[in-house]
Order: structure tokens, then C-alpha cells, then sequence
């Protein structure tokens, strides 16, 4: 029997935090999306009717879990990128307690492969919540497989504003996205990808 999702989200992101709080490699802490910030997202992606969803940054599936939620009506998908093979397992774990592994596919691969193996539009949204840096060098990537009317959502652009100024400089200056920030959690860039100039209307 599935255990309540509510219980479920909270006891995993607050084990993330102690497991933070003891770690001192920062490439091994959870580093989980903070429980506003994920019913915000999960929120906005039951309000676009998502079916596809990205998620470049798996860790124990504190996120993933608010996202597979989000779409299990509509029996959509999360596919869910991470390096670290032991945190999938334990994301796994946490997905099987409240019965939404089905709706979630776990690849231990590279995020900004990832990105580019996927085709064009395939996506109504990608969150980045991985390592802040190496964004920047993944363009075109985010933005060419989000269908028109996606959502890209980049994860600490307020705590982290240096280490995402690069990637935030070419959104800012992308002329197909139209952003935001929105201060919950950490601060989440949000950008929504607009129509190619000449697409016609419906």
C-alpha cells in the first residue's frame, strides 16, 4: 500500500537536510529543491496540462517526486538525470513508497548529453537543479527541446547568482523566452518559450 504523499515529501526533505548539514563534499549533499519552490513547480505543472517533463538534477527525488505527482493524472512522464547511481536508488525508493515509479524514468547519464541526444520539442519543461556552472555551455539545448509554450525553470538563481550569471545573460538575451524570478526557495529563473517569429497563430 502506497504511504501518504504528503508525509512522504516532507520525512525526504528533511532528511535531506540533515544529511546536509554532515556532509562536507558539496558534490554529495542532497541539495534538495525546498518545499515551497516544488509545490510552486508542481503547482504550475498541472496548471499547463504537462505530460513531458525534464529534470537534470535527480538527488533522492524530493523534486522528482512533486513532478511525478504533477503529471500521474494525466499519466504523463518524468525523466529524471542524474551522475550519482546511489542517490537514483534511494529516489527509487522514495517513488515506490507513494506508488509513482511508474511514472517517473531514472537515467544515471550526463545532464547536458542528455539534453542533446533529446529531440526538439519534445519537452513542456526542464528544470535545471544540477551543477550551476556547466549550464551555460548546454545552450542550446534547454531551450530547443521545450515545445512552444514550455517552461524552462532554473533552481538557485538568487542563492547562487554568480555561479548562473553566464546561463542568465544568453536567457535574458534569448528572443524566443519571456522570464521571470520567482523569489520562493533558493529563487527560480523561470522562462517561457514563446513562438518563432512567423508562426502562425491558432
Amino acid at each position: 500500500m502506497s504511504e501518504n504523499f504528503e508525509d512522504v515529501v516532507r520525512a525526504v526533505y528533511e532528511h535531506g537536510v540533515r544529511h546536509d548539514a554532515g556532509q562536507v563534499d558539496r558534490l554529495r549533499r542532497r541539495r534538495n529543491l525546498e518545499p515551497d519552490a516544488a509545490a510552486l513547480l508542481s503547482l504550475i505543472c498541472q496548471a499547463m496540462g504537462a505530460v513531458r517533463v525534464l529534470e537534470i538534477g535527480t538527488s533522492n527525488g524530493c523534486s522528482t517526486l512533486w513532478l511525478a505527482q504533477a503529471v500521474h493524472d494525466r499519466n504523463g512522464t518524468v525523466l529524471s538525470v542524474d551522475l550519482d547511481a546511489d542517490a537514483q536508488r534511494a529516489a527509487t525508493t522514495n517513488l515506490a513508497r507513494v506508488g509513482l515509479q511508474q511514472h517517473v524514468e531514472l537515467r544515471c547519464a550526463d545532464g547536458g548529453q542528455v539534453l542533446k541526444d533529446l529531440p526538439d520539442a519534445s519537452q513542456d519543461i526542464v528544470l535545471l537543479d544540477s551543477e550551476r556552472p556547466e549550464y551555460a555551455g548546454w545552450r542550446p539545448h534547454p531551450v530547443r527541446v521545450l515545445r512552444t509554450g514550455g517552461l524552462l525553470v532554473i533552481d538557485n538563481v538568487l542563492s547562487h547568482a554568480d555561479e548562473v550569471a553566464d546561463v542568465r545573460a544568453l536567457i535574458d538575451a534569448d528572443p524566443q523566452l519571456t522570464t521571470a524570478v520567482s523569489p520562493t526557495g533558493k529563487g527560480q529563473l523561470l522562462a517561457i518559450k514563446r513562438p518563432s517569429p512567423g508562426t502562425p497563430r491558432r
